[in-house]
């Protein structure tokens, strides 16, 4: 018998197509986490695969006109599987990167063209609805927080990310060189 507070085991994709999961994805929606700005907006990903077989990340956002970044090394979390579990390690704080965090990064779901994905771990802290666009339509929004529901995710918590019409270049901002939005972050700022 289950019980309303047992959480059913995550359905995770399986066979995911690394190289065609490649590039970049926008932030549709996350829970909020102290390793993002609280305003950040025009927030991404963008994923790289390396010879080795492990994944360059690079992850954006934008606050106060200053590019906050930050990247890692994302690496199959069992080799043998064919689960899309996979662990993300950054080293922070990203002005002094001296410390290793490492994370668990499950893809819950991709549509069978790569445009969408709804990305979570095993605790069920942390969602993101991604997007290959920086805008999805109402409905098929509607439909990845949906996803998430079915995965036993409280979608209370998540929080729509603001994206520009014209999402901004790396190199458009400066940098946030001193790591303030990281701080501040910590701090819940």
């Amino acid at each position: 018998m289950t019980t309303t507070t047992e959480k059913k085991e995550m359905n995770v994709v399986k066979g995911l197509d690394l190289e065609r999961y490649m590039g970049r994805w926008y932030e549709i929606a996350s829970f909020p986490s102290r390793f993002q700005p609280k305003n950040g907006v025009d927030t991404r990903a963008t994923y790289t695969l390396n010879p080795d077989g492990t994944v360059h990340v690079l992850n954006e956002t934008w606050d106060g006109g200053k590019r906050g970044f930050i990247q890692g090394s994302a690496y199959k979390a069992d080799p043998k599987s064919d689960e899309a579990k996979l662990k993300v390690k950054f080293f922070v704080p990203p002005f002094l990167p001296v410390i290793p965090v490492t994370g668990d990064y499950w893809v819950l779901y991709v549509d069978p063209e790569y445009q969408h994905a709804v990305v979570g771990q095993p605790s069920r802290s942390y969602l993101w609805i991604l997007s290959r666009t920086a805008h999805v339509e109402e409905e098929r929004y509607k439909q990845l927080v949906e996803k998430a529901v079915e995965e036993g995710y409280d979608v209370s918590k998540l929080h729509r990310t603001s994206q520009s019409d014209t999402p901004p270049e790396s190199n458009d901002a400066p940098d946030d060189t001193k790591g303030v939005w990281w701080l501040k972050s910590i701090f819940g700022k």
